[in-house]
């Protein structure tokens, strides 16, 4: 017969506490692209072409998934020409 194993054995370590993971995630903040409407009017694009990608090989959770992304950056760019 198989040895059992203990359960705190079986356990995953414990996993860092929220504001380890989360300092993590403030350092890369400084590297994200800077707000302007080229960069926007870009990544548009950019999810606009993947949706259109994934539609066209009928994964079309994916496609919707890629639209919204699109859909954010081009209410960022209206955003943008009605305040200039």
């Amino acid at each position: 017969m198989p040895q059992r194993q203990s359960l705190s054995a079986r356990l995953p370590k414990r996993a860092a506490s929220f504001a380890a993971r989360s300092n993590r995630w403030t350092s890369n903040a400084a590297q994200s692209e800077t707000k302007s409407p080229q960069n926007a009017q870009k990544n548009y694009e950019r999810y606009l072409a993947l949706a259109r990608a994934k539609a066209q090989i009928g994964d079309i959770v994916g496609a919707e998934n890629y639209y919204q992304y699109a859909e954010h950056y081009f209410r960022s760019m209206r955003s943008d020409s009605a305040e200039a």
